[in-house]
């Protein structure tokens, strides 16, 4: 459909200094869209320019608004030279087609230079008319909602789950266009961002397009990620679950029962049935099912595998046809025939959920990940990505394939992620294979009478572990026992999972988070010698990984994993291994085994000694954990393993502190409303070349855990709390670089379930974070001033990169909204979880999808790598949280940094840094006003303030 695109330049404030003579500015504005462009008046002579100027008018089609952004540039006039550019700003216009959302965006923005940072902000209003167009040969998908949570968004329900939607698109990267001429830093950062701003919005309206032809309306757990080929190309891609979403619009619908994030997940309605399955979600079996290939994109192909670890599998054909137990076979065969035929018509059944409507799942069969090393080719045609297209579906049908061996119709969990070095780019792709019910796969098809039945059959808390592949004719070793919790049907000893924890599940004590960490050296190599060498390592670097999983598990008296990532990173010299996840007791699995050193060595009298006391250690270590971590089951002994040391260099948390990698901790339900999140980023350089594995490891393991220590010694102050949703990603750079990249959010609760307590706790960390916050944070933090200072990011302090984002805080309000009565404006709330404890989501404004470039050639003047990056990292906070309040918004839920690429050279004193980010911007109301919602009117577009770092109406 056509439509008008309006947009009016208000003013500009704190800009720079561009004229020596007079310390002012002569600024002007460019507006451009597509190939029109407007200008503004010059106005002279000011650091605060106002220009009030007219509706710039742009008459698009919306397919043209989906795929572009609207550009604002800022300039200094200069009569007899070339004029300087001072910042730009990019705004995404895709908010404003959804008929549920902002109809206007306005608000001050940061005016952003990839090479000095912010420059100042401008106030900006843009305004989009649609007509009615029913041509339906149209390519635009207006209407289409995008959310990045990876859970049936707050305040909808799910009508009906359509499944996996995917694209990808390719160009050549402006970085190696530079060829015939020298290379401009600004013009060449520039021309990337506004690319990668172009494809992004190409491959948000495709998905669209394929979400219409599904006949869904949304796509919720939307993942997108740009791979940096080099010379090769530019490839951005993105992956998602189709959904058809009913809006939830009482405000009933909303009222709380308490402040347990668990218990809110249950009490919104996913799906509005009068006896919802609740026995689903799920668990796996342990990472059994890879395979690993080599295939350099050309003729060229080649397996390789490990042939005695079981890590590569050829499904068997009929596999898992038959039932899991005597209870309930020809229920459940109707219900695999009824799932089967509802995703038949699915090339590739994924869903990237974690968290799921009541229901959904019916049983878990295992972790299914592949990987492939491709070498990279270059793009000649932006408009044939075929080869990349081939490359993903080789590792999806790999999937597929491994998850019917476990008699699974679906993958749930499903991510998908590359490492790239030089020419050699390893895919990876990881879900949980499991059981669907057919009565969100389809409209109306299921009978009640299976419903029923299928409850029948499925006790309360257990029914996701129960097996569902065929006993007898099992793809993999396992050890299976009758479930402790029901015993009717059989279940594996461990669960592992790349899902979060089901609302139902029963756990014993609480959680924590495991990781398991692993470097290996390789020789530098070129082309197919270096991918077959990489293809020859993944093996028995998965297998490794798996095995401290394992041991560190049974380390912590617990039996299953929940949330599991497993980061495969390729360097020049060595490859590194980062896999995290929450480990739980479940009642329904049996007791985990000990762990038993087996000695190898002639009688030795004081190796023997050796032995016997790092066996007392273990068996103490174990009950220390069991006794923090509240588990109390009977302990078996087991196991054999090689390396104890690995296992028991892993410190546990201070007290008071507890840690997982999901968004809820399991065992924990009485949370307050304080909420800070966080991000730190660390860079080391090894300090010799002769390293071995061995200290390649320590120097790995020391940097993780001197990194948490850090995070807990500086959120001392809010303890008893726990860090939700911690999300490790480790890079190598350059050659001898590692750089670890921490995004999480720590939460307080209350420790005695005490109301009084919990309120008492939360005004006494209030006043601590009006005297002692600031020093915490490394600089200080403007929470409620009328005005910014000058330049609203100090310099930071080195070491290391912490920014701290706490709940309260902020750089950037939205002073353009419409107040509402009695009210003024208050901060955006930024938090990587999909909800904000002690308040409900009302709204859902659209995603923030940003990408920015920031480049130095004065890093040691910057405060060195540490200072360069966290002044770069404040700066995209305060984007992220202006664009958000020019929406409307008044939160950033589902937060992420999926990618942070940093380059040094530090003989030139040059750094580049590129931030890829992403999030849900919604509108939220504290629990507490909610009740007054309810009775009365509610009003539109209400804005919070900032009252003593917390958020009021």
């Amino acid at each position: 459909m056509p439509g008008k695109l309006k947009v009016k330049i208000v003013a500009g404030r704190h800009l720079p200094v561009m004229d020596r003579a007079s310390d002012l500015t002569d600024a002007f504005v460019e507006v451009k869209f597509g190939n029109t462009t407007f200008k503004t008046d010059v106005y002279l002579k000011s650091l605060n320019p106002q220009w009030n100027s007219e509706w710039f008018k742009f008459e698009v089609d919306d397919e043209d608004l989906q795929d572009e952004p609207l550009q604002i540039t800022v300039l200094d006039h200069d009569t007899y030279s070339a004029n300087d550019a001072i910042g730009k700003v990019y705004i995404d216009i895709d908010p404003l087609l959804y008929s549920e959302a902002a109809t206007v965006i306005s608000g001050w923005f940061p005016i952003y230079d990839t090479i000095h940072g912010i420059r100042g902000e401008i106030n900006v209003v843009v305004k989009v008319d649609l007509f009615n167009d029913l041509n339906r040969f149209r390519q635009s998908s207006c209407g289409v909602k995008f959310f990045c949570t990876t859970s049936i968004p707050k305040c909808y329900r799910a009508v009906i789950i359509h499944g996996f939607v995917e694209e990808l698109v390719v160009n050549e990267d402006p970085e190696y266009q530079w060829i015939d001429r020298i290379r401009t830093p600004r013009a060449s950062n520039e021309a990337r961002q506004r690319l990668i701003s172009l494809m992004s919005g190409e491959l948000q309206r495709k998905i669209g397009l394929k979400v219409l032809e599904m006949r869904g309306n949304a796509v919720v757990g939307y993942l997108q990620c740009f791979d940096l080929e080099g010379e090769s190309g530019l490839v951005v891609r993105a992956i998602g679950t189709a959904c058809t979403l009913d809006k939830l619009s009482s405000p009933a619908a909303f009222l709380p029962a308490c402040n347990s994030p668990s218990k809110e997940m249950k009490e919104i309605p996913f799906n509005e049935d009068p006896n919802p399955n609740t026995h689903s979600s799920g668990p796996s079996t342990p990472l059994k099912n890879q395979t690993y290939s080599f295939s350099p994109s050309k003729s060229y192909s080649r397996q390789s595998s490990s042939s005695d670890t079981d890590l590569s599998l050829t499904p068997k054909t009929g596999m898992g046809s038959g039932s899991a137990g005597k209870e309930g076979g020809p229920f459940k065969a109707l219900l695999r025939q009824q799932t089967q035929s509802a995703l038949e018509q699915r090339e590739f059944p994924f869903f990237t959920l974690t968290a799921f409507p009541p229901g959904f799942l019916v049983h878990v069969g295992g972790v299914v990940s592949a990987r492939s090393v491709k070498l990279l080719d270059r793009i000649h045609n932006p408009d044939e990505p075929e080869t990349r297209d081939a490359w993903w579906a080789e590792i999806r049908q790999e999937i597929k394939s491994h998850a019917k061996a476990l008699g699974c119709h679906a993958v749930v969990g499903y991510s998908e992620s590359t490492s790239i070095c030089e020419e050699v780019c390893i895919l990876s792709a990881s879900g949980t294979a499991a059981v669907l019910n057919p009565r969100f796969l389809q409209d109306g098809t299921v009978e009640g009478c299976l419903e029923q039945r299928l409850e029948e059959n499925l006790p309360v808390g257990c029914g996701f572990c129960h097996i569902p592949y065929d006993e007898l004719n099992m793809p993999f070793p396992a050890h299976l026992t009758y479930c402790y919790n029901c015993r009717k049907q059989k279940v594996p000893d461990v669960l592992f999972t790349t899902i979060d924890l089901p609302t139902d599940a029963t756990v014993i004590g609480k959680g924590c988070l495991i990781q398991a960490r692993l470097c290996r050296l390789k020789k530098k190599a070129q082309a197919e010698a270096n991918a077959t060498a990489i293809s020859n390592l993944l093996p028995f670097m998965e297998y490794e990984v798996h095995t401290q999983l394992m041991n560190k598990l049974k380390l912590k008296g617990m039996n299953a994993l929940f949330g599991l990532r497993i980061q495969i990173t390729v360097g020049e010299n060595m490859l590194m291994g980062l896999a995290s996840a929450t480990g739980v007791y479940l009642a329904a699995l049996p007791t985990p085994g000990g762990i038993q050193i087996a000695g190898k060595t002639p009688n030795d009298g004081s190796y023997e000694q050796h032995i016997s006391h790092m066996q007392k250690k273990i068996n103490d270590t174990i009950a220390k954990n069991k006794e923090l971590y509240e588990i109390n089951p009977p302990i078996d002994d087991t196991d054999a393993m090689e390396d104890v040391h690995s296992l028991l260099t892993d410190v546990p948390p201070p007290s008071g502190f507890y840690s997982c990698n999901t968004e809820i901790m399991p065992g924990i339900n009485n949370w307050t409303s304080e909420i800070q999140m966080f991000t730190s980023v660390r860079v080391i350089r090894l300090s010799s070349l002769n390293l071995t594995n061995q200290a390649l490891n320590k120097n790995f393991n020391d940097l993780c855990e001197n990194l948490l220590k850090s995070l807990y010694f500086k959120l001392r102050s809010m303890i008893p709390c726990c860090l939700c949703h911690v999300n490790f990603t480790v890079s190598l750079p350059e050659d001898e670089l590692i750089q670890v990249t921490v995004t999480a959010v720590a939460i307080t609760f209350d420790k005695n379930q005490a109301l009084q307590t919990t309120k008492t706790h939360v005004e006494k960390s209030l006043q601590r974070a009006s005297t002692d916050n600031e020093e915490l944070l490394q600089f200080p933090l403007e929470l409620c001033s009328d005005s910014l200072p000058s330049h609203p990011f100090p310099p930071a302090k080195a070491v290391t990169v912490e920014k701290a984002s706490p709940m309260g805080e902020g750089n950037f309000r939205n002073r353009s909204a419409p107040p509402c009565a009695n009210s003024t404006v208050g901060v955006v709330k930024m938090t990587p979880l999909s909800f904000i404890p002690g308040a409900k989501i009302t709204k859902y404004l659209g995603i923030i999808n940003m990408f920015f470039i920031r480049e130095t050639t004065s890093l040691r003047e910057e405060g060195g790598v540490s200072g360069f990056l966290h002044a770069f990292i404040a700066e995209v906070f305060a984007m992220v949280r202006a664009h958000v309040a020019a929406l409307g918004g008044n939160a950033v839920v589902s937060y992420i940094m999926k990618q942070c690429v940093f380059m040094e050279n530090p003989n030139k004193n040059q750094a580049q840094c590129l931030i890829n980010v992403s999030g849900d911007a919604v509108v939220f109301v504290r629990e507490s006003e909610l009740e007054v919602v309810s009775t009365q009117q509610p009003t539109a577009n209400c804005q919070p303030s900032c009252t003593g770092g917390e958020v009021t109406t």
